[in-house]
């Protein structure tokens, strides 16, 4: 708790200058699966207006990462401001979360903050109090506007216009906290929809990744992808100009950011650079000294939820929240000269179903300027899920078929071992001479040093993988119970719901190794 009260006292710091302001409003906008791919990063493919401009006008932040790359578990980091191997149950994916930890949404919630949000807050999975009773994760939701999509892929809600419905009923004189959830850019996307309707070519592409090849099929995937991103972009503008109009940007926090990377093999559910680097920029012109500013420094979502605490004028020990090994970003806001930390730790669990008894694949790695060290706990597992199963671990798309279909054609080809072949335990990656992490070195001198500073940190966290007890992981209910013992019942043929896979995903049984 010495951490938390060092972190609050900054904060008191921080706004004594702004004494006779109210507390800022928050606009929190976090999309579904996008990756560190905006303007303001020198993305030439994907036009991000008003992402860009949040970061002009106050922070950009270039390495900010999730701890756990896949939906509930990052909003679970972010909620809680804890590391996913700290969660229990909530580390997993569509998990029943634990009703021991308490997020920033309910505690300000609890202390006379309007709390709301539109589409998707924590999730999915299921949320109970200790009674049974639905939680308000992110506050009460607004979700009764809709419009035409531009495309089939994306979601029928008008973000913006639940947003202006809850600013019109937001109650003069209370601050208020918005979590703006989209379901952008998650697949499926409408094959060609980048170049049809987004006025996209396929040369705007400046990079495909290594892990993957570069041809047509995967640069329309890319730019479906980048399709989607800008639909989120377009409604965060509305809500800025929203807020322009009342007279209310200048006191709010807005934090722009997504739960992890794209949904595209070797990213999303994964542990790395591609899947863990996320999108970050906040604005708030009466809040942040010498706006424009770009940090370098490492932060994590868990820093988010004592930022949030802090900001809203309270005491964590006051919230009934659990303790944080997260710093709020307030010091930075102030432009003082903080080091917040040159590393990350980040990991997974179990993420969707496609193995034998519902096994997750379990990491740990950490992630500095120059270098990524990953430790694979169970390297006889197949990492993006069972081939005969569909690679479930993988969201379907053009570029995950695409991929397995090379492999059919020709077993040599090599994207289909670096996106779904299993993996050694250890991996290590020179991130100056190899930013697509492609070419493991495992017995570079830095791999002992590396693995015994993520141990030693995992532990101070008590991890249950570094005490031995990490099979608890795999122990843990689903809470989709007709998706519950999958792999068993597709196997025996049972017919269960499986539309989130293309049928020519599937593959024969392959031998181990």
């Amino acid at each position: 708790m010495k951490l938390i009260a060092a972190v609050y006292s900054s904060f008191i710091i921080l706004v004594s200058s702004f004494a006779t302001e109210p507390r800022p409003n928050i606009l929190f906008a976090i999309a579904d699966d996008w990756g560190a791919h905006a303007g303001a990063y020198g993305t030439p493919w994907v036009k991000t207006p008003h992402f860009d401009r949040v970061a002009k006008d106050g922070l950009l932040f270039k390495n900010a990462y999730t701890p756990n790359a896949k939906c509930a578990p990052s909003r679970a980091c972010i909620l809680t401001g804890r590391n996913s191997w700290q969660l229990k149950e909530a580390a997993n994916h569509i998990c029943y979360f634990p009703p021991e930890f308490k997020g920033w949404g309910e505690a300000l919630a609890e202390n006379g903050w309007n709390v709301g949000h539109t589409t998707k807050g924590w999730g999915p999975g299921v949320a109970n109090d200790a009674n049974g009773r639905p939680r308000q994760m992110t506050g009460t939701p607004w979700n009764k506007r809709k419009a035409t999509p531009p495309t089939p892929g994306i979601g029928r809600n008008d973000y913006a216009a639940n947003f202006t419905d809850f600013l019109d009923a937001a109650p003069a004189g209370k601050p208020w906290c918005f979590w703006y959830g989209a379901i952008e850019p998650h697949r499926s996307y409408e094959f060609g929809s980048g170049v049809a309707k987004g006025g996209k070519k396929l040369s705007d592409v400046n990079h495909v990744p290594a892990c993957w090849p570069d041809n047509d099929v995967i640069r329309n995937d890319m730019l479906d992808y980048a399709f989607e991103v800008e639909h989120f972009d377009a409604h965060l503008g509305r809500m800025l100009a929203e807020l322009e109009k009342r007279g209310l940007l200048d006191n709010t926090l807005v934090i722009v950011t997504a739960d992890h990377g794209m949904p595209f093999p070797r990213s999303k559910g994964n542990a790395n650079v591609l899947a863990n680097h996320v999108p970050f920029a906040v604005m708030w012109k009466k809040g942040i000294a010498n706006p424009g500013r770009v940090i370098d420094d490492f932060i994590s979502f868990i820093d988010l939820a004592p930022t949030f605490v802090e900001v809203a004028g309270l005491k964590w020990d006051e919230t009934g929240m659990a303790e944080s090994p997260g710093r709020s970003l307030t010091d930075l806001f102030a432009s003082k000269p903080v080091h917040m930390r040159d590393h990350v730790l980040i990991g997974r669990e179990r993420n969707d179903v496609g193995r034998p008894d519902d096994w997750g694949y379990p990491i740990r790695a950490i992630v500095k300027h120059d270098s990524v060290f990953i430790e694979n706990f169970e390297p006889m597992r197949w990492p993006g899920g069972n081939p005969e199963t569909g690679y479930m671990d993988c969201d379907a798309g053009a570029t995950k078929s695409y991929i397995l279909d090379a492999h059919r054609k020709n077993p040599a080809d090599p994207f289909w071992q670096l996106c779904f072949g299993m993996r050694p335990a250890t991996e290590f990656y020179d991130l100056k001479a190899d930013p697509d992490l492609v070419k493991n070195l495992p017995a570079d001198p830095r791999v002992i040093a590396m693995r015994a500073q993520l141990h030693a940190e995992l532990k101070a966290q008590g991890d249950p993988r570094m005490e031995g007890k990490g099979d608890v992981f795999d122990t843990y209910e689903h809470a989709m119970k007709p998706n519950a013992g999958f792999y068993e019942k597709f196997m025996c043929g049972e017919p269960v719901k499986a539309g989130w896979i293309n049928p020519t995903d599937i593959e024969p049984r392959k031998p181990l190794p």
